[in-house]
This record gives structure tokens, C-alpha cells and sequence, in this order.
């Protein structure tokens, strides 16, 4: 299970360092994809292998659009010895990603945010559905 935040910084190779905690459990080998919101996941080789056998149970239509969203966009990398990750230019673009970056762990996933869209996002978040999701809690 992956969880923690850290603030990082994306190299001029569009490479980032993660935290070692993170590559204990990733393996050397990780697939770097679109990310469900504006931002880059990473999975270990059998998380994404879980993730493309559940694409393929869906619908037709739901299945091909997921493949196209998180599948065709996908890479194979390995992880260097100093736990370094690169993350392919397009993926960078979509998602934005500036120097300065966080790794966020998201249980199954890990994923890679710009800095101050990350920030946004959070508060977005707890303005619109913490309290609900608190509700459901019965918290």
C-alpha cells in the first residue's frame, strides 16, 4: 500500500526520484500512465497488469475508452539504482508537470502531480466533498 506526499523536483530529463519507501514495494520495473485527474500514475508491473485484466472485463465501449486513457499511453521503465523514474515527455505535457512536483501514494498507485495544481486540487476537494464523504463516514 502506497501512502505520503512529498514535495520533489522533475529533472531537465523529465526524470523524479521516488521515495524509497515507494520502490520497495514498486519492483524495478514500474508502468508510467495517464493519471484519472491532471496529474501522471505510476504502478508496479502487476498492479497494471490487475488494471488492463479489468479493462478487459468491461463493456466494449467503456473497455476501448479506458485503453486509450491509461493503456496506449503507458510505458514500461525501469527504475534506476538511485530510485530514479522517467516519465515521457507527452505524459509530462498532459499533465503539466512543472519543476516542482509531488509524489502522492494512493494506495494501489502512486501518483505524480505538479505542485500548484496539486495544491488546488486539494482544496477543490475539501470544498466540495469531504463533508459528504465525512457524512457517509457517520464521522
Amino acid at each position: 500500500m502506497f501512502s505520503g506526499t512529498t514535495n520533489q523536483t522533475i529533472d531537465s530529463k523529465g526524470r523524479i526520484i521516488l521515495p524509497a519507501k515507494f520502490r520497495e514495494e514498486l519492483g524495478d520495473t514500474v508502468y508510467v500512465t495517464s493519471g484519472f485527474e491532471n496529474c501522471v500514475q505510476i504502478l508496479s508491473q502487476e498492479q497494471f497488469d490487475r488494471l488492463r485484466e479489468q479493462i478487459r472485463e468491461l463493456p466494449a465501449d467503456k473497455a476501448l475508452s479506458l485503453q486509450y486513457i491509461l493503456i496506449s499511453p503507458a510505458t514500461s521503465v525501469s527504475v534506476s539504482s538511485q530510485g530514479r523514474v522517467m516519465i515521457a515527455q507527452k505524459l509530462r505535457e498532459d499533465a503539466s508537470l512543472n519543476k516542482d512536483i509531488v509524489v502522492v501514494g494512493m494506495d494501489t498507485r502512486i501518483e505524480v502531480w505538479d505542485k500548484d495544481t496539486f495544491e488546488a486540487f486539494i482544496i477543490k476537494r475539501k470544498q466540495e466533498s469531504v463533508k459528504e464523504a465525512l457524512e457517509l463516514l457517520r464521522l
